[in-house]
């Protein structure tokens, strides 16, 4: 007997890493961020990298995990995974995998055929350590053959992908800028972070005065007070013994 709906788990991760090495990693969140700087104002798609896609309601053993996934329609914002019925029933129509040494033929194909099945109108494959990128577009219900993608423009995404031999995958915009490279990302990220580490200090050193300013006037507002009841203890021991205060 199936489960009711709402007892089904789909697993969030499982539990293996974004990538099997540093080299991979880098493509991933270069083409990630890259893809996500341009649709930075397309508020109608959704960048995704590593995210659990469950194309089939009831069905957590049909799933997969794309490096990079595009899915045009759909409203940006966090999800855990990305559940296709409660999606519109959209599926992402760009996939990109990232090829490590565990992509064998065989895992090749079978996410080849997943991909088919379930609605995905390109599919890409970029090996960076061949440098070589392919591709699969749909026709009809099918996937086709495995064709290379240097000089191709895709008709979704509007970038052209450029592979020369021996260099690495580029991929270029509508105006003709390339994605940067996931070294300026790096770069931009960490003087993005030295230049908030700098206005995080300026805010302290602010905090810092400011609090010391606080403890020097409170210092004086207590000193004041101890003088003015120094004087009127005064005061009262002359009044005791007779003498005016104001006339000493």
């Amino acid at each position: 007997m199936p489960l009711p709906t709402n007892e089904i788990v789909y697993p969030e991760s499982d539990g293996e890493p974004m990538g099997e090495n540093s080299l991979q990693i880098k493509w991933i969140l270069a083409l990630l961020l890259g893809f996500e700087r341009h649709y930075q104002d397309r508020p109608d798609v959704l960048v995704a990298a590593d995210m659990f896609w469950y194309p089939v309601e009831g069905r957590p053993d049909v799933a997969t995990a794309p490096d990079v996934m595009i899915a045009f329609g759909r409203p940006k914002g966090e999800r855990s995974s990305y559940k296709q019925w409660e999606e519109g029933g959209v599926a992402p129509q760009v996939v990109i995998e990232v090829l490590s040494p565990s992509n064998t033929y065989h895992k090749r194909g079978k996410l080849a055929r997943f991909y088919a099945r379930h609605g995905v109108e390109e599919f890409y494959e970029y090996d960076p350590g061949a440098r070589e990128l392919t591709m699969r577009l749909r026709t009809g219900r099918r996937l086709g053959p495995i064709v290379s993608a240097h000089g191709h423009t895709s008709a979704r995404l509007g970038v052209r992908f450029e592979v020369s031999p021996g260099e690495e995958l580029r991929v270029v915009g509508p105006d003709g800028s390339p994605f940067p490279h996931f070294n300026e990302i790096v770069g931009e990220r960490t003087a993005h972070q030295e230049q908030l580490l700098v206005e995080r200090r300026k805010v302290a050193e602010a905090e810092r005065r400011a609090a010391a300013e606080a403890r020097k006037a409170e210092q004086e507002r207590v000193k004041a007070a101890e003088e003015r009841a120094g004087r009127e203890r005064l005061a009262a021991k002359l009044r005791e013994l007779g003498i005016d205060p104001d006339a000493v």
